[in-house]
């Protein structure tokens, strides 16, 4: 219960202070936004504050502030300490450096970012890499969201109706200007978001506060808790598990969204670094909700993350809210779903150099990954081990595009003669850990094909790795500071 509290508070100052700081590297000011600049009635928009940073919070709070914490508790209460505190370091501060580096940019989306900051051959290997993920993040946004309904509605063909509805508002939500379908849906769907989450947390504290045991490791929760001796190693798997809700680079993709809406650059702590640091208080939550469902009923540590989402729902709010709350995690996904696709639609034009001005353009774009996204969806519906490999990969593959985002933020920074430490130091802890990961994962090991060497020696490789990258970008960060072909000279 302490540290569940404790982490809060983290969260709370952090916003305040540390945010502060991170603030002071990039000084937002009054310059004119890419919104009123570009205006096109398509992407670029001007949209309210409050508006964008409810877009915002839904772009980047997918099923990972929720799923993924509901996994990541078992390795112990020692989470609600690690998510605050990688939260306020590492997750808000990529939040809003990317947002930020997008806003000087012409709200330029992230493979431009990492090709004016990291070079060309980084770029070209990083956008094949990028779009690999999104596709995978619309697949999974689909299957999960599908998944739950076809648990809450136990009928035959629920969920494959469900996987073409959600497909089809995908399409339109990619298709459609900015402020048609997503400016309108999303003020009700964070409205569910918080409210929902909020009175879970009420409950659950009320329940604490007669017992305050179920915010505790449990003998029976020990007994099952994830740890190395039984092939679950804090680090790396952690902050693979838990992505959303300590940092996540499918966040870099989202913010030059609202980074083409937002109509001063004032605005972008509160909306950048701010939602992320209360998607931090969403995990918290939903990880103390795991946590206190498995000390009442330690069998459920072997089920899956989202028979347990329906455990706590409806044995802390009943059958009825119960169902609303998980109704809004539908939501939380689909909201994160139809972004990435839209994301990934404005990253090709980027590249391609197409105008999405006309539909058709957009329509022309979206076809491959309409076609590309149906496969995945019925390769990774085939059988449960095909699905598992779809989110692992999703899962490791995340973290790379935190690494690669802060990487480029650190560039950017020093070659202003800011600190670019506030971003290096993170992204070359988030680069230890995907190699790390890599190196040492294996079916062998629980997870999908890597290299599957011993711990212990995937550390001394990852370090002796991070350490050769580390000197390349700090060498490219304070060489002199090329043209910027988008206007981000005066910083």
């Amino acid at each position: 219960m302490a540290l569940f509290l404790l982490g809060l508070v983290i969260l709370f100052v952090g916003y305040f202070t540390y945010g502060k700081l991170v603030e002071r590297q990039v000084e937002p000011d009054g310059r004119i936004t890419p919104a009123v600049k570009l205006h096109d009635g398509v992407d670029y928009i001007s949209l309210p504050h409050w508006k964008n940073m409810l877009i915002q919070l839904l772009n980047i709070a997918g099923v990972g502030p929720v799923i993924g914490v509901i996994l990541g508790v078992k390795f112990g209460s020692i989470v609600f300490i690690i998510i605050p505190i990688g939260n306020i370091i590492a997750g808000a501060t990529h939040d809003f450096l990317s947002g930020m580096m997008s806003l000087r940019n012409d709200g330029a989306n992230l493979p431009f970012l990492i090709r004016a900051n990291l070079g060309k051959v980084y770029y070209g290997i990083f956008s094949a890499f990028m779009a690999f993920l999104l596709l995978l993040v619309v697949a999974v946004f689909i299957n999960v969201p599908a998944g739950l309904f076809a648990g809450m509605i136990p009928l035959k063909g629920v969920f494959w109706t469900s996987v073409v509805l959600i497909f089809v508002y995908y399409i339109a939500a990619t298709l459609f200007p900015i402020d048609k379908i997503i400016g309108r849906a999303y003020p009700v769907f964070g409205a569910l978001l918080v409210i929902g989450t909020f009175i879970i947390f009420v409950t659950l504290m009320i329940e604490c506060a007669g017992n305050p045991s179920l915010l505790a490791e449990s003998d029976a929760f020990r007994a099952n808790m994830w740890n190395t001796e039984n092939g679950h190693p804090i680090i790396p798997l952690l902050f693979v598990t838990i992505s959303c809700g300590i940092i996540s680079g499918f966040h870099a993709t989202q913010s030059p969204i609202i980074a083409r809406t937002m109509v001063s650059e004032r605005q972008a702590k509160s909306s950048f670094y701010g939602m992320m640091v209360l998607e931090g208080v969403i995990a918290m939550i939903w990880a103390a909700a795991g946590l206190a469902i498995y000390n009442i009923f330690p069998e459920q540590m072997k089920e899956s993350p989202t028979s347990v989402l329906i455990d706590i729902t409806t044995y802390f709010l009943g059958s009825g809210i119960g169902a609303i709350t998980v109704l809004g995690i539908i939501i939380l996904a689909i909201t994160s779903g139809d972004t990435a696709m839209r994301s990934l639609r404005l990253s090709m034009a980027e590249i391609a150099g197409i105008s999405q001005k006309k539909i058709g353009s957009r329509l022309l774009l979206c076809m491959p990954i309409i076609v590309i996204v149906a496969i995945l969806l019925w390769w990774s519906n085939t059988g449960k081990e095909s699905f598992a490999q779809l989110w692992n990969y999703f899962a490791w593959g995340n973290q790379v595009l935190a690494a690669s985002t802060l990487m480029a933020a650190s560039v950017w920074l020093f070659r202003r003669r800011k600190n670019g430490l506030i971003a290096m130091v993170p992204g070359m802890f988030m680069m230890f850990i995907v190699l790390s990961y890599i190196i040492w994962i294996s079916p062998t090991h629980g997870g999908p094909p890597g290299f599957g060497l011993d711990l212990e020696v995937s550390y001394a490789l990852a370090i002796i790795f991070t350490l050769a990258i580390s000197a390349w970008v700090w060498k490219r960060g304070h060489k002199s500071n090329p043209k910027n072909s988008k206007g981000d000279d005066n910083f």
